[in-house]
């Protein structure tokens, strides 16, 4: 019942026959200057946000599919390493917060505990030989959370890796018609927000039914910022 992919969406320009060109940039240049008058103490994320149309979630297929944008649009997203010797050495080297076996074994299942370790990252990263270990170690507290690890092997970079989960956005249909993203941060130049709006658009579009035809409306915004609406 759930459709998946993962997809690096490589024609972006695509989609750009039902998007405006001159309305998605001056509501880019509006965030961007939204967020240069009113600079806050965080960095401010910039959302898409879907409104979708002639969907039963009830009985259609509901989707999930993942896409790994060229810019990373949440450069401050907390990754947790759970590691191997390997690994937890390489990630104290690089800076990076990491859990060893021993210390997944201190919290002894404890749904508290786990509870607490998932809502202090924003995603997790494990080693291969720790992956089938996971459920015995934690629970199922993870899975429940969304936030089971991903596989990193011996032969991947851990900087490289942690930066590409950093760059995946996921759209999920659940049992309402719209969802948000995450798709930039006020950071970012006009060009490099334009380029994966476009192709998170793209790619969502690319798991609907009806493709375009299922999509009623589209907005972007920033953390702090007014709502732009972009398409419908």
């Amino acid at each position: 019942w759930l459709k998946c992919q993962v997809c690096t969406a490589r024609r972006p320009h695509s989609v750009m026959s039902k998007l405006s060109n001159e309305v998605l940039a001056t509501a880019i240049t509006n965030i961007l200057e939204g967020a240069e008058a009113k600079k806050r103490k965080f960095l401010e994320t910039v959302e898409l946000q879907i409104g979708l149309k002639d969907y039963d979630t009830q009985r259609d297929k509901r989707f999930a599919g993942t896409v790994k944008l060229p810019n990373i649009p949440r450069p401050r997203m907390k990754v947790c390493v759970l590691g191997d010797a390997v690994h937890c050495e390489a990630a104290e080297k690089a800076g990076i917060p990491y859990r060893s076996v021993e210390d997944l074994k201190k919290l002894n299942k404890n749904k508290k505990l786990v509870k607490k370790l998932a809502l202090q990252f924003n995603a997790f990263v494990a080693s291969q030989v720790l992956i089938p270990q996971i459920p015995r170690l934690l629970g199922p507290g993870l899975n429940k959370a969304g936030k089971f690890p991903t596989l990193v092997t011996q032969a991947e970079n851990l900087s490289a890796k942690i930066d590409e989960i950093r760059s995946q956005v996921k759209f999920q249909l659940k049992k309402v018609l719209c969802m948000g993203v995450a798709v930039g941060n006020v950071e970012m130049s006009p060009e490099e927000l334009r380029h994966n709006i476009i192709m998170a658009i793209n790619f969502l579009t690319s798991l609907l039914k009806k493709n375009w035809n299922n999509i009623k409306t589209l907005h972007i915004k920033s953390t702090m910022g007014k709502v732009q609406r972009i398409y419908g």
